[in-house]
């Protein structure tokens, strides 16, 4: 058994898991259920795999890290940013493109906005990750979407007493300027931010690990950007000791295809993948 392995689990929280009736509590302001903004199908599933695989390996489990996406109503990535160019709303799931907005399609509903945020959709799209989307405003700090899905909260807490250790929370996300799917770094750092800049600290937290295994939400997007950068800047390399969990992820709908290619292209790297279940066996 590796000496050290390290459990690193991307946005596992309420606002990303297609929850049951039953998961979810009353808003006491509405008398209404609270419910999940940005759910991906399948996830509420892969957390309880993941769940049961924290609670079969928690022997084995030297560190775990949770990342945390946390953003502000106000963010360049949901539609409260924007407006249409004639003035209506912007409906969620959107893509913006640097083109529409220099065409008037769509502008920042601060009009003292516009020469930023053309800057950052000009930088975005030359790197060529992604086209900006206003999602639905989603993991918002404070709110019940952003708290880590039950059965997976519950699973590391039992880990924390039991090894006496402390799960790692990283937050990501907070500055409004930049989209933030990867746990290491913003699509497009902001320099006055270290927030948004490479994460050594996280990074060196995971090169001691002899074995990374990665899991949560969603496939198509946080996870894949998460791990491209891991694989990317991991200082001492050898990226045959990542482990993806695949049944413990899912992709967002319609980015199927995303997932699909980002795991060819970490199998073509050397990163493994693996069942929860074929792992906790492996472990055992």
């Amino acid at each position: 058994m590796p000496r050290s392995i390290h459990l690193l689990i991307v946005d596992p929280q309420n606002d990303f898991c297609d929850l049951p009736e039953t998961y979810l509590p009353t808003d006491p302001l509405t008398g209404l259920a609270h419910r999940p903004a940005l759910p991906v199908a399948g996830a509420h599933a892969d957390m309880q795999r993941l769940a049961r695989f924290i609670d079969a390996t928690a022997h084995a489990l030297t560190s775990i890290t949770v990342t945390l996406d946390s953003h502000h109503r106000l963010d360049i990535a949901h539609p409260t940013f924007w407006r249409a160019g004639n003035g209506d709303p912007v409906a969620p799931f959107t893509p913006i493109t640097a083109a529409q907005l220099r065409a008037g399609e769509f502008v920042p509903r601060h009009d003292d906005d516009l020469p930023r945020t053309l800057a950052y959709l000009d930088e975005l799209e030359a790197r060529g990750r992604y086209t900006l989307m206003a999602w639905p405003v989603h993991c918002e700090i404070g709110t019940w979407g952003h708290n880590v899905h039950a059965d997976v909260r519950a699973a590391y807490g039992r880990w924390e007493e039991a090894r006496q250790f402390i799960v790692r929370k990283v937050p990501k996300g907070a500055n409004p300027w930049t989209e933030h799917y990867s746990a290491l770094m913003a699509e497009v750092p902001d320099a006055d931010d270290p927030r948004s800049q490479l994460n050594r600290g996280l990074l060196d937290s995971l090169d001691r690990a002899d074995l990374i295994l990665v899991a949560g939400e969603a496939g198509s997007h946080c996870v894949k950007a998460t791990v491209e950068h891991l694989a990317e800047h991991l200082p001492g390399g050898n990226l045959s000791r990542i482990v993806l969990l695949t049944d413990c992820m899912s992709p967002v709908a319609g980015f199927a295809q995303a997932q699909a290619t980002f795991l060819q292209r970490m199998r073509d790297l050397g990163v493994q993948e693996r069942t929860s279940t074929d792992m906790a066996r492996a472990l055992a």
